[in-house]
C-alpha cells in the first residue's frame, strides 16, 4: 500500500522552541518539572536556560511528505521512540524533516495490517542532529478498504 513511498522525505520546516508552548506542553502532560517551566531554574541549569519535555517534538511541524495520503480517522498509533543528542533549548530554532522508512502487513485476528515506520529528524540552526522520532502507525482492515473506496 505504502511501499512506493519508502524512502521519500519532507522538505525542513523551521519552529522556534517557544517558551509559551513548552509550558502548555508541559501542563498539559502533567509535567511541570522546574527545568521545563521555571526561568531562574533553567538559567542555572547545565544548559543555561530552560529545556523542552522529551516527547516535545510531536508538536513540532515537519512539513509533508508528496504521496502520503493517511485517513483522518482510524489510525492506531503503535509506537513512538525519541533519541537525543542534547536537550531542546527553549528559544532555539529546529529543523525538522521527516522519512518514509518501511511499510509492512501483518496478518491480525481482525484481518491484515499495515504496519507504517516513519522517522522525523531534528537539526539545529547549524544543521546538527539534535533528536530523531522513530514512529509506527498502524493501519487496520478496515480503514485500508475504506481508502480504496
Amino acid at each position: 500500500m505504502y511501499k512506493d513511498l519508502i524512502g521519500k522525505k519532507s522538505s525542513k520546516v523551521k519552529s522556534t522552541i517557544e517558551r509559551g508552548m513548552v509550558t502548555r506542553f508541559a501542563e498539559s502532560i502533567g509535567d511541570l518539572n522546574p527545568i521545563y517551566v521555571d526561568e531562574e531554574v533553567g538559567k542555572k541549569s547545565r544548559y543555561g536556560g530552560n529545556i523542552a519535555p522529551p516527547t516535545f517534538p510531536r508538536v513540532l511541524s515537519s512539513g509533508v511528505i508528496e504521496g502520503l495520503k493517511l485517513p483522518k480517522k482510524g489510525l492506531i498509533h503503535g509506537e513512538q521512540n525519541y533519541h537525543y543528542k542534547r536537550p531542546l533549548l527553549v528559544g532555539e530554532d529546529i529543523y525538522s524533516y521527516s522519512v518514509i522508512e518501511d511499510y509492512y502487513e501483518k496478518q491480525g485476528s481482525n484481518g491484515l495490517m499495515g504496519f507504517l515506520s516513519t522517522k522525523r529528524y531534528g537539526e539545529d540552526a547549524n544543521g546538527e542532529l539534535v533528536f530523531t522520532e522513530e514512529s509506527i502507525i498502524i493501519i487496520t482492515e478496515t480503514v485500508r478498504k475504506a481508502m480504496k473506496v
